[in-house]
């Protein structure tokens, strides 16, 4: 896997093994809010109603769960992560078709 960013010493896992983001705009989200929406982009490839809506809320409750985080390393953390999972959740569901 190839990341984007260096954070702390460590390559990030923001790009898939391919080298593609889950998405386009992957690069561009530095921000929890670009990344809210970023994530709610990529629910919507997801293949049915019940699982948009289940990420959906995920997504809403770590938002919210984060909200108060202010040291700015632990946040492009965080994002680096959530764009890493998000990849791997399209990836799981997308090949099953």
């Amino acid at each position: 896997m190839v990341g984007a960013y260096e954070c702390s010493g460590h390559r990030s896992l923001l790009f898939n093994q391919e080298g593609m983001p889950p998405l386009a705009g992957a690069e561009l989200v530095h921000t929890p809010l670009q990344l809210y929406r970023y994530l709610l982009r990529c629910c919507r490839q997801l293949p049915s109603t019940a699982m948009q809506q289940h990420y959906r809320h995920a997504i809403r409750q770590g938002y919210n769960s984060h909200s108060d985080e202010d040291d700015p390393e632990r946040t492009q953390m965080i994002i680096q992560r959530a764009i890493a999972d998000a990849d791997w959740i399209l990836d799981k569901y997308t090949k099953k078709k």
